[in-house]
């Protein structure tokens, strides 16, 4: 499984023996893998500042969190021809992201441990920031790009009534430049081809004999120049409409259909040069949002353990990696079991749901007597 529970308990004697009870009961029954999980020595501060600090943490968690879930999409989105690849690119400092959470060490040199809590806190709340507003900036020029060159591509779908003709017709269908003459552009079904050829000349008066050219076709009909006089033009728009043939509204332009096509061009290269670049600052950038929030859940294990626990600094961080959805369950009454101690009532309540503590509102969801957090990977899968 892609998801982690990382919890600490006091790090005396009666607790790491309880530690060791839960590694040896998880480990027999086949519920989790666990492995110690190192935190630095910080400078804690006051109290009322750590209070502060947990509730900042929180929200900065829920923003990290979002962040890379945000990036891992945008991966996919711009590896649209490749998305077999997309975990090539969600690494973390080389490595899947599973082993780096079960192999995670501080960055003493990005986030000091020497420096106030406040300081390293505020450090990853500037690098996610910024990240983010990098992430805002790039992809939303990369994806105003695509639409439009998506845009450009739907014209070229559809039927012959209603997609671009720009990339069929050339110069030779037409009669241009001409005060009296103008070529029109007739869909005509495929079952009415024969019944075109033998009545075009005669829909109106003025019609070029022998003019008609078949220059492209779908699933249902055939797009057919005609040249005629201009005064009929409208006389043979409803000759042809009464015959079931529709006249395109389309008059070449030359100047118009170069610019299309030269816009398509452009915008198909800027795509392309765009990729890369764009691909290259996402897979950087994912692994240092996606560090930074492993240090942010450390960060919030140690001002939680320092806050539940007090001073002076001293709980051990275990990691858990569930072995099946089907074990959480087992695993959390075990946990629960094995830390009991350190909070016999809520213990009591939450190892026994049915019992009803005047004044004391907890559930599964929102206390456990040990510290915990949750790290879930799966969403970036």
């Amino acid at each position: 499984m892609s998801e982690f529970w990382l919890i600490s308990a006091p790090g005396d004697k009666e607790n790491l023996q309880a530690l060791e009870r839960m590694n040896t009961v998880t480990s027999k029954s086949n519920l989790s893998h666990n492995t110690k999980f190192t935190i630095p020595d910080f400078k804690v501060g006051t109290l009322d500042s750590l209070v502060g600090l947990s509730d900042e943490l929180a929200k900065l968690d829920i923003f990290a969190e979002s962040l890379i879930r945000r990036m891992a999409q945008s991966v996919v989105e711009v590896m649209e021809d490749a998305k077999g690849k997309v975990q090539e690119n969600l690494l973390a400092n080389g490595v899947d992201l599973t082993s780096f959470v079960t192999h995670f060490e501080w960055d003493m040199a990005k986030y000091p441990a020497k420096q106030p809590l406040v300081s390293v806190v505020d450090t990853l709340a500037k690098q996610l920031a910024q990240i983010e507003t990098d992430l805002k900036s790039r992809t939303a020029a990369y994806n105003t790009l695509k639409t439009n060159l998506e845009n450009l591509e739907k014209k070229s779908m559809g039927n012959l009534f209603t997609r671009t003709l720009s990339d069929i017709v050339s110069k030779e269908d037409f009669v241009l430049d001409s005060e009296y003459l103008i070529t029109l552009l007739v869909i005509v079904p495929k079952p009415s081809y024969v019944k075109w050829q033998k009545t075009y000349e005669s829909l109106s008066d003025m019609v070029v004999p022998r003019s008609t050219k078949l220059i492209a076709e779908d699933k249902e009909g055939g797009l057919f120049t005609v040249t005629l006089f201009r005064k009929v033009i409208d006389d043979f728009k409803t000759k042809a409409k009464e015959n079931k043939f529709t006249v395109r509204e389309f008059y070449y332009d030359e100047k118009e259909i170069k610019r299309e096509r030269e816009e398509m061009t452009r915008l198909l290269s800027d795509k392309k040069q765009q990729y890369g670049p764009l691909l290259r600052w996402l897979k950087v950038n994912f692994s240092e949002a996606f560090i930074a929030w492993i240090h942010i859940k450390a960060l919030r294990v140690f001002v939680e353990s320092v806050l539940r626990y007090g001073l002076p600094v001293n709980f051990q961080a275990v990691l858990l990696q569930p072995h099946k959805k089907s074990c959480t369950k087992r695993l959390r009454e075990v946990l629960n079991s094995v830390f009991r101690h350190l909070d016999e009532v809520a213990a009591a309540s939450i190892l026994d749901a049915s019992v009803e503590i005047p004044g004391l509102q907890l559930s599964n969801q929102d206390y456990f007597p040990y510290v915990y957090f949750h790290i879930d990977l799966s969403l970036l899968n």
